[in-house]
């Protein structure tokens, strides 16, 4: 890997905890992010021809500390906060533990003041690093429209006061604190849904060269595994981290020497992570007693059964298909619809699972999902011209490179 790219990639993991810290100090979100991106410039102009200093996250945090409070001392002198600018002495942000002040950011995003696309949108971009754009790929919705959530997110925000998000005592320091068991229960819905995009988003990316992202899914299994400190026992949690766990231990076979897809069904299982399989399923079993199973229990234990079968032939179909049946009374996710149709064709046959997918053509308008499993399911019944059409369609829809060539394989598989 070049200077350059490593480079980019260490700015990239310390942003947000970099963020994290200086809003955890100063609060002032939207100027602490000014800041921040700030001190990423001048390390990306910096290190490479310096070289990358000892504490990376140390320095960024000096900088930009030094860059938020020359902003708001300039804000002083215009006679609007001039008291503040008193206390606001340039000096480092004590060191806390990274996950903290990231964890403290996310809650932070999920506020109940915005609306729920705002806090999503914002989280991303904020804590799990991603651009508007992919956040538009992951909501399926224009950019302009992403971009505009942020904004109007971060005015609301600052109109409620994000210097206190989480009102300390009387007798606390300026800044933030980590929230309390009420301000966790507000947010924790917003706060998991952002981690399993996060985390999605890095099992298969949805656009680029390559298949995973595998710095964006250990950061949302990172911040998983935070979250669950914090709430032990809280089955959604765990039921989370679960499903994190039992899917990215997969990622070893999901691509072959070149970098091309391989699915599930032609895996080599034997280059799945059986410690992560075991850690997973743990999780699983417990996470089901801690109250009725949600959606992010009941897909984890889906996960379970999958990493569980030594083939596709000795896969306990039935079960996952009467688990689907349970999980789209808790949620109306299209992908979970697509998971049972596949359950289906899979206990019933193919022609029973076309029919089911029929019904939700109006559910995936602009996704290449829903015609790669038609092309699948048509293939299965021998359909090979209909498969080899489907196959194309779903092709020309996806961004991701490795999934356009394997549907492009497949295609001309099938061509007489």
């Amino acid at each position: 890997m070049s200077s350059a790219y490593a480079v980019e990639d260490l700015l990239r993991r310390h942003a947000p905890q970099v963020l994290g810290a200086l809003v955890r100090r100063y609060g002032h979100f939207d100027d602490a992010e000014e800041a921040v991106q700030e001190a990423l410039i001048a390390a990306a102009e910096q290190w490479p021809r310096d070289g990358v200093p000892a504490n990376p996250r140390g320095w960024l945090i000096r900088v930009a500390s030094r860059r938020l409070t020359d902003a708001l001392r300039a804000e002083a002198a215009r006679a609007r906060r001039e008291e503040r600018a008193v206390r606001l002495e340039p000096r480092e942000v004590r060191a806390a533990p990274a996950e903290d002040d990231t964890l403290t950011l996310l809650f932070l995003c999920c506020d109940p003041v915005l609306p729920p696309a705002g806090r999503i949108a914002l989280t991303l971009r904020a804590v799990g690093g991603l651009t508007t754009a992919e956040i538009a790929r992951a909501f399926m919705v224009p950019e302009a429209t992403v971009a505009q959530r942020i904004s109007r997110a971060k005015a609301k925000l600052r109109a409620a006061g994000s210097d206190h998000p989480f009102p300390p005592p009387a007798d606390h320091p300026p800044g933030f604190r980590p929230p309390g068991p009420e301000d966790r229960d507000a947010r924790l819905a917003s706060v998991l849904q952002v981690l399993y995009l996060i985390f999605n988003e890095g099992y298969t990316a949805s656009s680029g060269p390559a298949l995973h992202r595998a710095e964006l899914a250990r950061e949302a299994i990172r911040l998983t595994r935070a979250a669950r400190r914090l709430l032990p026992r809280e089955g959604a949690v765990t039921g989370l981290l679960a499903l994190m766990l039992l899917t990215e231990a997969r990622s070893a076979a999901r691509t072959g020497p070149d970098g091309e897809l391989v699915p599930l069904d032609r895996q080599d299982r034997t280059l799945w992570d059986r410690a992560a399989i075991a850690e997973g399923t743990a999780l699983v079993e417990e996470a089901l007693t801690e109250g009725p199973p949600g959606p992010y229990q009941l897909q984890a234990a889906i996960a379970a059964l999958h990493d569980e079968a030594s083939g596709p032939d000795t896969t306990d179909w039935p079960q996952i298909l009467a688990l689907y049946d349970v999980l789209l009374t808790k949620t109306q996710d299209p992908m979970a619809e697509l998971g049972r149709v596949v359950a289906v064709a899979m206990t019933e046959g193919p022609e029973a699972g076309l029919a089911a997918l029929a019904a939700l053509e109006p559910r995936f308008p602009d996704s290449h999902r829903l015609p790669a499993v038609r092309a699948h399911l048509l293939e299965r019944t021998g359909a090979r011209k209909a498969a080899a059409d489907a196959y194309r369609t779903a092709a020309r829809t996806t961004r991701s490179l490795p999934e356009r060539r394997y549907l492009q394989t497949r295609a001309a598989a099938l061509d007489p």
